[in-house]
């Protein structure tokens, strides 16, 4: 049996970010952010933040006539644990092959590269 998987679908991570974004949404605030991306109907919505909530990753209160939503994960949690997913189910756990296919494919900046091998430094001491 597959073991159930803390990965968001795209169009979860989409809605996710803006719950993040605003700290707590009601389905219409997501709506119509998303309508200034792309069209998108609102029971769409409502049904994928519905699903996020019985995942886990939402929790509603009521007010007044709408469920307003909020995180039950920070952003850095949630992303943590997909990166960490995707590594184990591609790379099979090994991170080195992820950093090598950034690094070659990305077309890394001088500035970004530094920074990486600054953090690399960091990590290293004591």
């Amino acid at each position: 049996m597959r073991q159930r998987t803390t990965t968001l679908t795209e169009q979860e991570l989409e809605i996710m970010k803006i719950v993040w974004a605003r700290e707590e949404a009601t389905v219409r605030d997501v709506y119509e952010t998303l309508l200034e991306h792309r069209k998108v109907a609102y029971t769409t919505v409502m049904t994928m933040m519905k699903i996020l909530e019985q995942k886990g990753h939402l929790k509603k209160r009521s007010d007044d006539k709408a469920h307003v939503y909020k995180p039950t994960k920070p952003k850095s949690a949630v992303i943590r644990n997909m990166v960490r997913d995707f590594v184990e189910r591609v790379f099979n756990g090994s991170a080195e092959p992820l950093v090598m296919h950034l690094v070659e494919e990305r077309h890394l900046s001088d500035m970004e590269i530094a920074e990486i091998e600054r953090m690399l430094k960091e990590r290293r001491r004591p």
